[in-house]
């Protein structure tokens, strides 16, 4: 009986054990996805990752171009259709190189602004180029 509670208790102390180091490698993982960010490069319109560190000065240095030459990404997560989709799109702002001109998703053509919002329930899609054109043309008048 001694070896048969032994043995329960080792195997206890044993699967304890191993979701303590999995659950342990998991907030690892997201640790690391928070400090990993989304850049594109000015030049070749080409997204990347790069980890973010204390003092890190922007525009960061390309794998593209080997050149400080990217600048932080927005997220678009539209379709050209206007439904929502799980894999974004990394934008570069014209804010961000210096161009007083909305930005449009090179994907689906939708609108993409600064703390640019994921789709929530309901939320209707940014507009298109062409929506936004049409909507300034009217205010204008």
């Amino acid at each position: 009986m001694k070896g048969t509670l032994a043995i329960a208790v080792i195997i206890a102390a044993t699967c304890a054990l191993g979701y303590q180091w999995w659950h342990g490698r998991q907030a690892n993982s997201q640790v690391a996805d928070n400090s990993t960010r989304w850049f594109v490069d000015a030049e070749t319109h080409k997204p990347f990752r790069q980890k973010i560190a204390i003092g890190m000065a922007v525009p960061v240095k390309s794998p593209f171009t080997s050149r400080a030459t990217g600048y932080p990404a927005e997220l678009c997560y539209w379709t050209k259709d206007g439904k929502p989709k799980r894999d974004p799109t990394p934008v570069l702002l014209n804010s961000s190189i210096g161009i007083d001109e909305p930005t449009f998703c090179p994907d689906c053509g939708r609108l993409v602004v600064g703390h640019n919002p994921s789709p929530t329930p309901g939320m209707k899609p940014p507009p298109t180029q062409a929506e936004y054109e049409q909507r300034h043309q009217d205010a204008e008048r």
